[in-house]
């Protein structure tokens, strides 16, 4: 599993919109949501790296809540719709894939923890990090699972 690593993501000011469902709507209302971001991102005042979207999600058995952000620094004006949140510095068990391979990317990171005796952090959101690229078709996705620091 020479793709998975540990990290430490300093804390994280966002801001962005969320969609909150059953897990049988994904990864369609995901891909809906960051469309529908991407396409606002001009509301947004200041400084904002547009070529990264973090897409910080937490769920259970039935449903999860997935959100499409931008980093920021703390904005005083939050558009009409979105919301602006911090999410703390964290460890997190990483693997590099694409948008079109992150199920596998998923697995190999979930096959790695478990070989690594890494523990999810249950109360703690994970990432999904996807780096834009509007010229490529596959673009490079990072995904972290927050982890128990031992």
């Amino acid at each position: 599993m020479h793709n998975c690593t540990l990290v430490t993501k300093p804390a994280l000011n966002m801001v962005g919109i969320s969609y909150c469902g059953p897990y049988s709507s994904f990864p369609d209302e995901a891909i809906l949501l960051q469309s529908e971001f991407l396409s606002r991102k001009h509301e947004i005042e200041g400084e904002v790296k547009t070529t990264v979207l973090y897409s910080p999600y937490f769920g259970n058995e039935v449903f999860a809540t997935y959100w499409a952000c931008f980093e920021v620094p703390h904005l005083k004006n939050v558009p009409k719709g979105m919301v602006q949140f911090t999410v703390p510095s964290r460890t997190y068990a990483m693997v590099t894939c694409t948008n079109k391979r992150i199920g596998e990317g998923y697995e190999q990171l979930t096959a790695w923890m478990n070989e690594e005796k890494l523990l999810k952090r249950e109360n703690a959101v994970s990432l999904e990090i996807f780096y834009i690229d509007e010229h490529l078709e596959e673009e490079q996705v990072e995904l972290l699972i927050p982890i128990v620091e031992q």
